[in-house]
């Protein structure tokens, strides 16, 4: 969601605020990327869940089974739901480059589609939008 300009400027505001008090942790927050450590993610759960697969095959022809359980199908197992999980984490957090760049060429358009919002919010946000407008 695009920001109004008066977000904007006290945007642009806290900024010049942040460099003006602490250069360098601005610089270092500025110079962070989120894809890398997303596309990272993404790579270390595919790798786990592989890695689960194997073991859970393994466990299956292994006749290792202490107390009838299949000790390492059922480690296999969990390897391959972590790794699920952090590469579905890292697909829904992580914002890949499709996702950035519908984000960017929404920003450069102007607005968002009014297709992708609920009434409900469209409305919140025309109420946020008139409390600024009203102000002196």
């Amino acid at each position: 969601m695009p920001l109004s300009e008066h977000e904007q400027r006290l945007l642009d505001q806290i900024e010049r605020a942040l460099y003006a008090e602490d250069p360098k942790f601005a610089s270092t927050v500025r110079g962070a990327r989120l894809r890398k450590p997303s596309r990272r993610r993404r790579l270390q759960g595919i790798a786990l869940f592989v890695l689960g697969v194997a073991l859970l095959v393994l466990g299956v022809i292994l006749p290792l089974k202490p107390g009838g359980v299949p000790v390492v199908s059922l480690l296999g197992f969990l390897v391959m739901f972590f790794g699920a999980l952090l590469t579905l984490s890292a697909i829904r957090h992580g914002g890949g480059e499709a996702e950035e760049g519908a984000e960017e060429s929404a920003e450069g358009g102007g607005g968002t589609p009014k297709a992708r919002r609920s009434s409900f919010s469209q409305r919140m946000e025309d109420r946020f939008r008139k409390r600024f407008e009203d102000e002196p």
